[in-house]
């Protein structure tokens, strides 16, 4: 674990002391090296199910791809902020990457946390950075506003966990991960262990987020700069799904009845945020509303408590966090360019720029799950074990996996195909950069189908 938080912690200094022609290449590179000394983390050879470090920090196949997935993303969001911040003053430009490598050191301190308590903490600093980079990069004047949505559902809907996690360690004397798979199962029968249960869950729930806690998400990402959304989309979300399955362990007797209005919810925010999609005319609100319909999916998936439902929720997460941080990354060139996110103003782009187009058509294939990509694997997992639990909920799921499919057709048709409309006039070709860019995420979900029980959890 240390070998990738000190190098992390160094990229601080390496930030500040680099010489000014140099701060992009460096910190760059030196988070890619970062990003390929994680890999070694795949290597399992752990007997215990548990690879440990020292007394706070450890891996386990659930956090490992986590892990994994947010070392990756650092180079990527460096790589995508470099056009728009070339401008900037030097020290703003530092300060922007210093948020970055702080949000990824919390990160790892997040998903390697063995004590419950260690991991809030860190799932609420990761809100300082992100808050920062929405309201003083955003781009519009509404990012303020977007910053007091996103800090108060947080807030509102952690102060509870933390209420319910010193309950539980008065209880059972310990919050260490660890010792409590093996503690003594809690007597929940009193009305106040159900208000428990919620406490426990709704952080989550509002991070991951569920269906009528979602507001905040659209806004975020509408507001935030290019590496704000990257990263919003493709880890913090999935901290929500991370904590869910941490302590759905002590949860057990209750989660059988009290479950079911978060499952609907779940199932019904699939259609609805779906359903949303389709009418937006904003391309990054789209993609917003799709995640949120994706992470429906995976709630529904985590709180029916079967291993295959975790199994798949795992692959959706990872799965969904590199499609979805590549279709914010596209809609940020198309957005460099036209300097609009409206899809009615810069149609046609196909024609002129043919290679960018086909990222795209990868891109959108990936995001409604086209086989074999491991985002079918993880939906048809989740869908099976749904159906496995209640066959009713195959109505739900394949309506959802049908809107899936129409809203992303739908982004690919209104951004690429179509008359390009006449006051595009001249337009900046596509860079090796960005291209660089796009062929990180999407090969690495290409090659992860070839070895799926990568990034599959523990659950066979």
């Amino acid at each position: 674990m240390l070998k990738i938080l000190i190098p992390t912690l160094m990229m601080l200094p390496t930030t500040w002391l680099t010489p000014n022609k140099w701060v992009w290449t460096v910190t760059t590179t030196q988070s890619l090296i970062i990003a390929t000394l994680s890999l070694s983390w795949l290597k399992w050879d752990a007997e215990t199910g548990w690879t440990s470090s020292n007394l706070h920090m450890a891996t386990d196949p659930l956090s490992t791809p986590l892990l994994i997935l947010t070392c990756w993303l650092l180079p990527l969001m460096l790589l995508a902020s470099q056009n728009h911040l070339h401008l900037e003053p030097l020290n703003r430009q530092r300060t922007y990457i210093t948020l970055l490598v702080s949000l990824q050191v919390f990160l790892i301190m997040a998903f390697g946390a063995t004590e419950i308590i260690l991991f809030y903490i860190m799932f609420e600093a990761t809100l300082i950075p992100t808050l920062v980079i929405i309201t003083r990069w955003g781009n519009q004047t509404e990012r303020l506003n977007a910053g007091v949505y996103f800090l108060f559902y947080t807030l509102a809907g952690s102060l509870p966990l933390l209420v319910a996690l010193l309950t539980l360690q008065k209880d059972i004397g310990t919050l260490s991960m660890l010792i409590m798979q093996h503690a003594p199962t809690l007597s929940l029968t009193s009305s106040g262990s159900k208000i428990w249960w919620a406490a426990c869950l709704v952080a989550f729930l509002v991070k991951m987020p569920l269906y009528g806690a979602h507001l905040w998400l659209p806004k975020a990402h509408v507001e935030a700069p290019i590496a704000g959304s990257m990263i919003l989309a493709a880890v913090l979300l999935k901290l929500g799904g991370y904590g869910m399955m941490r302590i759905m362990v002590m949860l057990s007797p209750l989660t059988e009845q009290l479950a079911y209005p978060f499952i609907i919810l779940a199932l019904w925010g699939i259609i609805m945020a779906g359903s949303i999609c389709l009418r937006q005319t904003d391309l990054k609100s789209l993609i917003a509303y799709s995640s949120v319909s994706h992470m429906g999916l995976v709630a529904a998936g985590i709180l029916i408590q079967t291993p295959w439902g975790f199994t798949g929720a795992i692959v959706l997460m990872i799965a969904h966090g590199l499609v979805s941080s590549a279709l914010f990354c596209l809609a940020n060139t198309n957005y460099e360019r036209t300097h609009s996110r409206t899809l009615l103003l810069a149609r046609g782009l196909q024609i002129l720029l043919p290679l960018m187009a086909s990222w795209w058509f990868i891109a959108n294939l990936a995001n409604l799950a086209l086989p074999p990509l491991p985002n079918l694997m993880g939906e048809l997992i989740i869908i099976t074990s749904m159906f496995n639990w209640s066959p009713w909920t195959i109505v739900l799921t394949g309506l959802g996996t049908l809107i899936t499919a129409s809203y992303s057709l739908y982004m690919f048709l209104m951004t690429q195909r179509g008359p390009t409309p006449t006051h595009i006039i001249s337009i900046e070709p596509s860079h090796t950069r960005e291209h660089l860019l796009m062929a990180m995420h999407l090969i690495p979900v290409i090659m992860l189908i070839t070895k799926p029980e990568l990034m599959w959890g523990w659950a066979f």
